[in-house]
């Protein structure tokens, strides 16, 4: 969940009548203004949050205070605690806690709560064609893999697929690809469903009708009935 912005109050509702749903913590450090003084984090101008580019180039230059990205993970932690949620998992929206001066931040609140950390690594042997996946798969893993960090890392899943999903129309076809090609162990598969509204549509105007076509590929029957005879279980985070 994405604390405090459209959708919030809605989310909240949901959660409480879904206990049996796990609820991640999607960490924000792009969307509106930070919950505790960030200005490593913010434009000074408008103190609200950088855009993604903007981000990363302060990220790759050192400027992003750690103690500021761990105290604004907490605080956002806290606010799903305080709507009476206890999250099971932590990731952050655009894959932004795999950048320097985020990870380790991220991964200590991880660690501190007990819960686990999505490790957004996904294999180049998905789809190989797809040059645009390729190229956002690897941008994020060398982040990633160039902010270890020096202490022992919050559980994960042992595979991550998602990235190589986002195609809009191609997304039942390449969902059926990877079902039929799971490698042994836990699989974190990443999807964004739901439904395009306006406040949807002001956050991320790239994204909507995908995730009408997402929802409807994930509800069908047709899918349910292959997972019962595949021998695929489905999981949460708090099974790992």
């Amino acid at each position: 969940m994405l604390v405090r912005q459209p959708g919030w109050d809605h989310a909240v509702r949901a959660a409480r009548a879904t206990p049996s749903l796990d609820i991640g913590l999607h960490f924000n450090a792009l969307v509106g203004a930070p919950l505790v003084a960030a200005t490593s984090l913010t434009d000074r101008r408008t103190g609200r949050f950088l855009p993604l580019p903007s981000l990363v180039v302060r990220a790759l230059r050192g400027g992003v205070d750690a103690a500021e990205v761990e105290a604004e993970c907490e605080a956002q932690f806290a606010e799903l605690r305080a709507a009476g949620i206890a999250p099971t998992h932590i990731y952050s929206h655009r894959h932004t806690h795999a950048l320097p001066g985020l990870r380790a931040a991220v991964a200590r609140v991880a660690v501190r709560h007990g819960v686990a950390l999505r490790r957004p690594l996904e294999s180049p042997r998905w789809f190989p064609l797809d040059l645009a996946a390729q190229l956002h798969r690897g941008v994020v893993q060398l982040a990633w893999r160039s902010t270890a960090p020096r202490r022992a890392e919050a559980r994960s899943t042992d595979h991550f697929v998602g990235i190589s999903l986002q195609g809009g129309t191609r997304f039942d076809e390449r969902l059926d690809v990877v079902l039929a090609s799971l490698p042994h162990g836990a699989t974190e598969l990443m999807v964004h469903v739901g439904h395009a509204d306006d406040a949807l549509r002001a956050i991320d105007p790239s994204n909507t009708w995908q995730r009408e076509r997402e929802l409807a590929a994930l509800t069908a029957r047709p899918l349910r009935a292959r997972l019962e005879g595949s021998g695929v279980a489905l999981v949460g985070f708090r099974d790992l």
